[in-house]
Protein backbone atom coordinates (compact mmCIF):
# COMPACT_ATOMS: atom_id res chain seq x y z
CA UNK A 1 0.00 0.00 0.00
CA UNK A 2 2.97 2.38 0.64
CA UNK A 3 6.31 3.46 0.28
CA UNK A 4 9.00 4.71 2.64
CA UNK A 5 11.28 6.12 -0.81
CA UNK A 6 13.69 6.93 2.14
CA UNK A 7 14.42 5.94 5.53
CA UNK A 8 17.73 4.82 7.11
CA UNK A 9 17.19 1.70 8.58
CA UNK A 10 20.95 0.89 9.61
CA UNK A 11 21.43 4.60 11.61
CA UNK A 12 21.29 4.16 15.52
CA UNK A 13 17.85 3.48 17.32
CA UNK A 14 16.61 1.69 14.23
CA UNK A 15 19.13 -1.10 13.73
CA UNK A 16 19.03 -2.01 17.33
CA UNK A 17 14.79 -3.04 16.92
CA UNK A 18 14.92 -3.75 13.43
CA UNK A 19 12.45 -6.88 13.78
CA UNK A 20 10.05 -4.78 15.64
CA UNK A 21 10.60 -2.11 12.68
CA UNK A 22 9.65 -4.59 10.08
CA UNK A 23 6.85 -5.72 12.37
CA UNK A 24 5.57 -1.98 12.66
CA UNK A 25 5.68 -1.28 8.83
CA UNK A 26 3.97 -4.19 8.22
CA UNK A 27 1.07 -3.42 10.25
CA UNK A 28 0.89 0.25 9.18
CA UNK A 29 0.60 -1.71 5.33
CA UNK A 30 4.29 0.18 4.33
CA UNK A 31 4.78 -2.80 2.19
CA UNK A 32 8.59 -1.92 0.62
CA UNK A 33 11.44 0.68 1.56
CA UNK A 34 14.75 2.30 0.32
CA UNK A 35 17.50 2.10 2.72
CA UNK A 36 19.84 5.08 1.72
CA UNK A 37 23.36 4.71 2.31
CA UNK A 38 25.07 8.28 3.39
CA UNK A 39 29.02 6.63 3.60
CA UNK A 40 30.89 4.25 1.78
CA UNK A 41 31.73 2.85 4.82
CA UNK A 42 28.02 2.31 5.38
CA UNK A 43 27.14 0.46 2.05
CA UNK A 44 27.90 -3.39 2.92
CA UNK A 45 25.18 -2.59 5.93
CA UNK A 46 22.66 -1.31 3.97
CA UNK A 47 23.25 -3.12 0.98
CA UNK A 48 23.15 -6.47 3.24
CA UNK A 49 19.68 -5.22 4.33
CA UNK A 50 18.66 -5.10 1.02
CA UNK A 51 19.41 -8.58 0.00
CA UNK A 52 18.08 -10.04 2.91
CA UNK A 53 14.36 -8.75 2.72
CA UNK A 54 12.52 -8.97 -0.40
CA UNK A 55 10.65 -5.76 0.40
CA UNK A 56 14.22 -3.65 0.60
CA UNK A 57 16.32 -2.17 -1.60
CA UNK A 58 19.13 -0.08 -1.41
CA UNK A 59 21.32 3.16 -2.53
CA UNK A 60 24.96 3.77 -2.89
CA UNK A 61 26.75 7.48 -2.17
CA UNK A 62 27.96 10.06 0.41
CA UNK A 63 26.11 12.38 1.96
CA UNK A 64 27.14 16.18 1.38
CA UNK A 65 27.78 16.58 5.15
CA UNK A 66 29.93 13.36 6.02
CA UNK A 67 33.89 14.53 6.27
CA UNK A 68 36.69 12.39 6.95
CA UNK A 69 35.16 9.35 4.96
CA UNK A 70 36.39 7.62 2.31
CA UNK A 71 35.34 8.99 -1.12
CA UNK A 72 34.66 7.17 -3.90
CA UNK A 73 35.38 7.59 -7.81
CA UNK A 74 33.10 7.43 -10.72
CA UNK A 75 33.92 3.78 -11.43
CA UNK A 76 32.98 2.57 -7.89
CA UNK A 77 30.26 4.46 -7.65
CA UNK A 78 28.73 2.40 -11.11
CA UNK A 79 30.64 -1.06 -9.75
CA UNK A 80 28.78 -1.00 -6.64
CA UNK A 81 25.40 0.39 -8.10
CA UNK A 82 25.29 -2.77 -10.48
CA UNK A 83 24.99 -5.25 -7.76
CA UNK A 84 21.51 -6.28 -7.00
CA UNK A 85 18.94 -4.42 -5.23
CA UNK A 86 21.35 -1.10 -5.48
CA UNK A 87 18.50 0.76 -7.50
CA UNK A 88 20.20 4.58 -6.76
CA UNK A 89 23.24 6.38 -6.33
CA UNK A 90 23.26 9.25 -2.90
CA UNK A 91 22.39 10.32 -1.27
CA UNK A 92 24.64 12.79 -2.60
CA UNK A 93 23.92 16.54 -2.86
CA UNK A 94 25.13 19.70 -1.28
CA UNK A 95 24.39 20.95 2.34
CA UNK A 96 25.47 24.56 3.45
CA UNK A 97 23.78 24.89 6.29
CA UNK A 98 26.41 24.35 8.94
CA UNK A 99 29.70 25.96 7.61
CA UNK A 100 31.13 25.94 10.82
CA UNK A 101 33.44 29.37 10.00
CA UNK A 102 33.92 28.40 5.96
CA UNK A 103 32.75 30.07 3.46
CA UNK A 104 30.35 28.92 0.72
CA UNK A 105 33.46 28.83 -1.75
CA UNK A 106 35.36 26.73 0.59
CA UNK A 107 33.23 24.22 0.21
CA UNK A 108 34.46 22.63 -3.40
CA UNK A 109 35.23 19.73 -1.99
CA UNK A 110 31.20 19.07 -1.19
CA UNK A 111 30.73 20.31 -4.84
CA UNK A 112 33.46 17.73 -6.67
CA UNK A 113 32.00 14.95 -4.45
CA UNK A 114 28.59 15.89 -5.87
CA UNK A 115 29.70 16.28 -9.69
CA UNK A 116 31.44 12.64 -9.12
CA UNK A 117 27.75 11.12 -7.89
CA UNK A 118 26.66 13.12 -10.93
CA UNK A 119 28.67 11.44 -13.50
CA UNK A 120 28.02 7.86 -12.00
CA UNK A 121 24.31 7.87 -12.06
CA UNK A 122 24.80 9.24 -16.45
CA UNK A 123 27.24 6.28 -16.20
CA UNK A 124 24.96 3.65 -14.41
CA UNK A 125 21.48 4.91 -15.64
CA UNK A 126 20.57 5.01 -12.08
CA UNK A 127 18.69 7.90 -10.40
CA UNK A 128 20.51 10.21 -7.90
CA UNK A 129 18.52 10.64 -4.65
CA UNK A 130 19.31 14.75 -3.89
CA UNK A 131 20.05 16.15 -0.59
CA UNK A 132 19.89 19.90 -0.52
CA UNK A 133 19.70 22.51 2.19
CA UNK A 134 20.60 25.92 2.17
CA UNK A 135 22.76 25.60 -1.26
CA UNK A 136 19.53 25.46 -3.91
CA UNK A 137 20.89 27.60 -6.31
CA UNK A 138 24.22 25.56 -6.76
CA UNK A 139 22.77 22.25 -6.29
CA UNK A 140 20.46 23.06 -9.55
CA UNK A 141 23.74 24.77 -11.25
CA UNK A 142 25.86 21.43 -10.49
CA UNK A 143 22.62 19.40 -12.14
CA UNK A 144 22.76 21.43 -15.55
CA UNK A 145 26.26 21.71 -15.74
CA UNK A 146 26.93 17.81 -15.48
CA UNK A 147 23.63 17.15 -17.07
CA UNK A 148 21.67 15.36 -14.12
CA UNK A 149 18.60 15.72 -15.79
CA UNK A 150 19.49 12.65 -18.22
CA UNK A 151 20.12 10.29 -15.00
CA UNK A 152 16.90 11.77 -12.84
CA UNK A 153 16.10 11.05 -9.61
CA UNK A 154 14.63 12.58 -6.58
CA UNK A 155 15.02 15.77 -4.31
CA UNK A 156 14.48 13.85 -1.01
CA UNK A 157 12.82 15.31 2.02
CA UNK A 158 11.88 18.83 0.53
CA UNK A 159 12.04 22.05 2.17
CA UNK A 160 12.81 24.49 -0.41
CA UNK A 161 10.13 27.46 -2.38
CA UNK A 162 8.38 26.70 -5.49
CA UNK A 163 11.25 28.12 -7.55
CA UNK A 164 13.06 25.42 -6.82
CA UNK A 165 10.05 22.93 -6.99
CA UNK A 166 9.64 24.03 -10.45
CA UNK A 167 13.03 24.19 -11.37
CA UNK A 168 14.27 20.62 -10.14
CA UNK A 169 10.49 19.37 -12.34
CA UNK A 170 12.02 21.16 -15.59
CA UNK A 171 15.14 19.18 -14.90
CA UNK A 172 13.02 15.97 -14.68
CA UNK A 173 13.05 14.90 -11.05
CA UNK A 174 10.31 14.09 -8.47
CA UNK A 175 9.89 15.72 -5.16
CA UNK A 176 9.87 13.76 -1.89
CA UNK A 177 8.12 14.97 1.14
CA UNK A 178 8.45 14.00 4.63
CA UNK A 179 6.94 14.37 8.16
CA UNK A 180 7.61 17.73 7.42
CA UNK A 181 4.97 18.11 5.56
CA UNK A 182 2.41 17.54 8.69
CA UNK A 183 4.56 20.65 10.72
CA UNK A 184 2.60 23.21 11.73
CA UNK A 185 4.84 25.62 10.85
CA UNK A 186 5.21 24.21 6.89
CA UNK A 187 2.42 25.68 5.73
CA UNK A 188 4.75 27.44 2.55
CA UNK A 189 5.97 23.50 2.01
CA UNK A 190 2.33 23.08 1.72
CA UNK A 191 1.56 25.24 -0.81
CA UNK A 192 4.55 23.82 -2.51
CA UNK A 193 3.31 19.93 -2.34
CA UNK A 194 -0.57 21.67 -3.78
CA UNK A 195 1.59 22.90 -6.88
CA UNK A 196 3.63 18.98 -7.88
CA UNK A 197 2.19 17.28 -9.69
CA UNK A 198 0.92 13.92 -8.50
CA UNK A 199 3.33 11.93 -11.26
CA UNK A 200 6.12 13.36 -9.48
CA UNK A 201 5.02 13.53 -6.13
CA UNK A 202 6.93 10.42 -3.38
CA UNK A 203 6.60 10.16 0.47
CA UNK A 204 9.44 9.07 2.89
CA UNK A 205 10.36 9.49 6.32
CA UNK A 206 14.30 10.30 6.44
CA UNK A 207 13.55 8.03 9.33
CA UNK A 208 14.91 8.03 12.46
CA UNK A 209 14.77 11.76 11.98
CA UNK A 210 11.52 14.07 11.27
CA UNK A 211 8.68 12.23 12.74
CA UNK A 212 5.33 13.53 11.43
CA UNK A 213 2.53 14.64 13.58
CA UNK A 214 0.83 13.34 16.10
CA UNK A 215 4.82 12.00 16.81
CA UNK A 216 7.34 14.71 16.32
CA UNK A 217 10.29 14.73 18.58
CA UNK A 218 10.02 10.99 18.29
CA UNK A 219 12.06 8.03 16.80
CA UNK A 220 10.66 8.02 13.18
CA UNK A 221 10.36 4.69 11.47
CA UNK A 222 9.13 3.63 7.85
CA UNK A 223 5.84 2.87 9.43
CA UNK A 224 5.04 6.52 9.95
CA UNK A 225 4.80 7.27 6.04
CA UNK A 226 1.35 6.67 6.28
CA UNK A 227 0.98 10.11 8.21
CA UNK A 228 2.59 11.86 5.13
CA UNK A 229 0.66 10.29 2.93
CA UNK A 230 -2.38 11.35 4.99
CA UNK A 231 -1.28 15.01 4.61
CA UNK A 232 -0.70 15.14 1.22
CA UNK A 233 -3.96 13.19 0.48
CA UNK A 234 -5.50 16.34 2.11
CA UNK A 235 -3.74 18.81 -0.13
CA UNK A 236 -4.20 17.01 -3.30
CA UNK A 237 -8.07 16.35 -2.41
CA UNK A 238 -7.63 12.65 -2.51
CA UNK A 239 -7.81 9.44 0.00
CA UNK A 240 -4.68 8.81 2.09
CA UNK A 241 -4.99 5.01 -0.07
CA UNK A 242 -5.03 6.71 -3.29
CA UNK A 243 -1.88 8.71 -2.00
CA UNK A 244 -0.42 5.12 -1.36
CA UNK A 245 -1.11 3.71 -4.48
CA UNK A 246 0.30 7.00 -6.82
CA UNK A 247 3.36 7.42 -4.91
CA UNK A 248 4.05 3.60 -4.90
CA UNK A 249 3.83 3.79 -8.69
CA UNK A 250 6.25 6.83 -9.29
CA UNK A 251 8.63 4.68 -6.72
CA UNK A 252 8.35 1.63 -8.80
CA UNK A 253 9.18 3.61 -12.29
CA UNK A 254 11.46 5.83 -10.91
CA UNK A 255 13.90 2.98 -9.38
CA UNK A 256 13.19 0.37 -11.45
CA UNK A 257 11.50 -1.99 -8.62
CA UNK A 258 8.61 -4.16 -9.64
CA UNK A 259 5.45 -3.76 -8.51
CA UNK A 260 4.05 -5.68 -5.94
CA UNK A 261 0.82 -7.73 -6.18
CA UNK A 262 -2.18 -7.50 -3.70
CA UNK A 263 -0.60 -10.51 -1.12
CA UNK A 264 2.44 -8.12 -0.83
CA UNK A 265 4.75 -10.51 -2.69
CA UNK A 266 6.78 -8.82 -5.61
CA UNK A 267 4.94 -9.49 -8.98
Amino acid sequence: MYVDSHCHLTFPGLAQQFDAVRAAMAEARVDRALCICTTMEEFPAVHALAQAHDNLWASVGVHPDNEDVREPDVDELVALAARPRVVAIGETGLDYYRLEGRTVEQMEWQRERFRVHIRAARASGKPLIIHTRSASEDTLRLLREEQGGEAGGVFHCFTETREVARAALELGFHISFSGILTFRNAEELREVAREVPLDRCLIETDSPYLAPVPYRGKTNTPAYVPYVAKQLAELKGLAPEEIGEITSRNFERLFGVPPRDAAGAAA
